[in-house]
């Protein structure tokens, strides 16, 4: 069996049965171990499925593990790129943010760097900011509340951020397709993203790199209108020349980076 092949009937395996362990896959297709693990590595960069410890497990299109749950997920890498993307903006802009987990490390480097004007729909980053070291203007969409993500959403929400304007929206997102389309698990999130987009001057997208080349149920925008993808790693192909051919500036940040004195405790 072909390499390619060997790995398309590893993936067929793992979205057929959700989740496959490394002894299982090596015993169905009589390989050895490593060659599964190394297998898996692939795929899981590729997008195709999600690694996880002593196998792989399929990715899900139509749900994502609550907030609490992400922020326990590569914490490392969201603090790395919200540290990043915090100084791409000048004191004084005006910012939507969206509701995630990494857009939250994100207002939390923002709040050292300087006092911006922010609308959001997060309770958590209008907290964040305004508790900050420099303390932003502040504006809290309203809306329904969603609890498990501490957020308001609905068409009460998207109806207000229609009447504002922006600078810049920085969004975190569910997953990044191969063609650098962005899309999230939550219609009501993607609704409130879309319209955030729509009402600012340059979008920005922060994605650690399990989000990448992956897919989610319900799209947000297209490559063509982002401006810039922070992530920790850098995309490979497909999508990188994906990104490249829709002018998007791709900013890779270093998780083992240490903080800057500044921000030094």
């Amino acid at each position: 069996m072909k390499p390619e092949e060997r790995r398309e009937r590893i993936a067929a395996v793992v979205r057929e049965v959700s989740r496959a362990s490394v002894d299982e896959l090596a015993s169905m297709l009589e390989i050895s171990r490593e060659t599964v693990r190394r297998d898996l590595a692939l795929l899981s960069e590729q997008g195709v499925l999600r690694k996880v410890h002593g196998g792989a497990v399929h990715f899900q299109t139509a749900r994502e593990g609550t907030l609490r749950d992400r922020e326990a997920s590569a914490r490392n890498e969201k603090v790395a790129i919200g540290r990043g993307a915090a100084r791409l903006f000048e004191p004084g802009d005006s910012l939507f943010i969206d509701a995630g987990t990494t857009t939250s490390y994100f207002a939390v480097e923002l709040g050292k760097v300087g006092s911006f004007a922010v609308i959001t729909n997060s309770v958590v980053i209008a907290s964040q900011l305004w508790n900050a070291r420099h303390r932003s203007e502040v504006y809290l969409l309203g809306g329904r509340y969603f609890g498990e993500n501490q957020e308001v959403v609905g068409p009460l929400t998207v109806e207000q951020v229609h009447d504002l304007h922006a600078d810049h929206v920085v969004l975190t997102i569910g997953a990044m397709d191969e063609t650098g389309t962005c899309m999230d698990f939550n219609a009501d999130e993607a609704f409130v993203a879309r319209a955030m987009i729509a009402r600012a001057h340059r979008t920005t997208i922060l994605a650690d790199s399990s989000k990448l080349q992956r897919h989610a149920l319900f799209q947000v925008c297209e490559a063509s209108q982002i401006h810039r993808l922070v992530t920790e790693k850098a995309p490979a192909d497909p999508l990188a020349e994906a990104l490249k051919a829709a002018g998007v500036e791709v900013i890779v940040v270093d998780p083992q980076a240490p903080p800057l004195p500044d921000e030094a405790t």
